[in-house]
This record gives structure tokens, C-alpha cells and sequence, in this order.
């Protein structure tokens, strides 16, 4: 089966997985094997929570991305692989996994995907999400105290500590491997409809080669 990869990146709150969701359905889900980066940080579990807690998970070396990087290959091979459930609130690597079988797309999604360079050589295609930092920053607040279990106080220490630092240091200069950057992310329907037109016709023509 002949398969593309497609790499989306962008800052936290950017509307990358809008994108990428937004793409999977112009493409079809059964077409589809999504890998979220966010589900390949490493397991935390031998730290307090305390500790857990002041770890910088917007560095790249809080990501697995020698299991992420693996799995991908086995997709690739045409080969189901168990994508990790990580728990946000917690910072630990349940012991439950996701199956995700081989498809003609492989869509691989996160924050620093494009600054790996193992992750980009797997990458037939690389998008960037760019959004404003107010409106990243805003999305962030509203994700992590609802659906994270952090406090408004912990949110904003965080950005200012490492989220906006390791934004500028690595987040944003990943943006020069980008193919096609995406203004206003989630929102830019004309530019998401462009990359489906262009994946579909891609795949089709690996399909028929």
C-alpha cells in the first residue's frame, strides 16, 4: 500500500488538531492513521507529583519520539501499532493503548514535529499552524483549567516559564520546514481545503502509479 505523511505542527493552542481533524474528514477517516504527539510524552510515574508537576513539557525531551518515530515506521511497513494513552492531570503513561492500524495517510500532529529531524525525514509533507500568541494563549487557559485540572495561576506560570520560551526557541523555528503555512488555524477553511485537494490527489496518484 502506497502511504504519505503528513506532519502538522504549531504552537500550543495554534489549532493544529483542528486542522489536522478538519483534514481527516476531507480525506476520510477510514483513509487515516492519526498519531498525536501529545500521547508520546514519557511516563512520569517514578516522580511525585509535585515533581511531575515542574517538569518542562514543552521542550523536546519530554517527548518519546524514539517510540513515536517507530511506530510510525511500522505504519508505514503496513503494520497496526499501540499508540500510549497519557493521562494530563497526572503526567503518567496509563497502561491502556489505542490500536491504530495501517491507512494510505499517516497524519502525525504536535507542537514539535517538525523541530525532530528523524520525525521530519519520515514526513512526505509538513505543515505549520501559525495563530497569534493572545489567542494561543487564551485557548491554553481554557484547555488546561478545564480539561487538565490546573489552576488559572499554575497556567500562567507555566506560559511564562517554558511554554512561551520554548516556543520561541523551538517551536517557531521549526516553522522554516514547513511546506504550507496556515494562518488562523482551525478557522482558515480555504487553506484546509487546498492541502485535502492536494493530499487526495497524491494519494490517488500512488494509488494508480
Amino acid at each position: 500500500m502506497a502511504v504519505v505523511t503528513l506532519g502538522i505542527a504549531g504552537g500550543t493552542g495554534s489549532g493544529k488538531t483542528t486542522v489536522a481533524r478538519e483534514i481527516v474528514a476531507r480525506i476520510g477517516a477510514d483513509r487515516v492513521a492519526y498519531l498525536d504527539q501529545d500521547a508520546y510524552y514519557h511516563d512520569l510515574a517514578h516522580l511525585s507529583l509535585e515533581d511531575r508537576r515542574q517538569v518542562n513539557f514543552d521542550h523536546p525531551a519530554a517527548f518519546d519520539n524514539d517510540l513515536l518515530c517507530a511506530q510510525i515506521a511500522e505504519l508505514k511497513a503496513g503494520r497496526e501499532v499501540q499508540k500510549p494513552v497519557y493521562s494530563y492531570k497526572e503526567s503518567v503513561r496509563l497502561a491502556e493503548t489505542i490500536p491504530v492500524r495501517p491507512a494510505q495517510l499517516i497524519v502525525v500532529e504536535g507542537i514539535l514535529v517538525l523541530e525532530n529531524d528523524r520525525l521530519r525525514e519520515l514526513m512526505d509533507v509538513r505543515i505549520f499552524v501559525d495563530t497569534d500568541d493572545d489567542v494561543r494563549l487564551m485557548r491554553r487557559l481554557r484547555r488546561d483549567t478545564a480539561e487538565r485540572g490546573r489552576s488559572l495561576e499554575h497556567v500562567l506560570g507555566q506560559y511564562e516559564a517554558t511554554v512561551r520560551p520554548m516556543h520561541m526557541a523551538f517551536v517557531m523555528p521549526s516553522r522554516r520546514h514547513a511546506d504550507v503555512v496556515i494562518p488562523r488555524g482551525g478557522r482558515n477553511i480555504i487553506a484546509i481545503e487546498m492541502v485535502a485537494d492536494a493530499l487526495n490527489r497524491r494519494l490517488a496518484a500512488r494509488e494508480n502509479a
